[in-house]
């Protein structure tokens, strides 16, 4: 897991390797994080929390928006995105959602 610096609204939290198959990478992502990404948005200090998952096929497409959408949801006005990018692209994902305050509840994968 990555954080922001606790002095800053932003982090970021880095998701490791998940299994091929859609319904398993959603158990797994559940299992695994979903308890730390609830504790890093719960006291509210936070306005943005993007989440980076690995990238995926499109088969990974809904339970990634759900993620993004039922989060942001939930912990408004706290935004809420999650992006699945290579480590070269990754960076400007970041700089581009802490530069959009209006986006939240997002997946945003790339395509490179």
């Amino acid at each position: 897991m990555t954080t922001g610096d606790p002095t800053e609204k932003f982090a970021a939290l880095e998701v490791g390797a998940l299994p091929d198959a859609p319904l398993d990478a959603a158990e797994a992502f559940y299992a695994e994080y979903l308890a730390d990404t609830r504790d890093m948005l719960e006291d509210g200090s936070l306005e943005l929390l993007v989440i980076q998952l690995p990238p995926a096929g499109k088969d990974h497409d809904d339970w990634r928006r759900s993620l993004a959408r039922d989060l942001a949801r939930k912990y408004a006005p706290t935004r809420v995105n999650v992006i699945a990018a290579t480590p070269d692209t990754n960076a400007q994902m970041l700089a581009y959602l802490m530069d959009a305050p209006g986006v939240t509840g997002q997946y945003c994968p790339t395509d490179d």
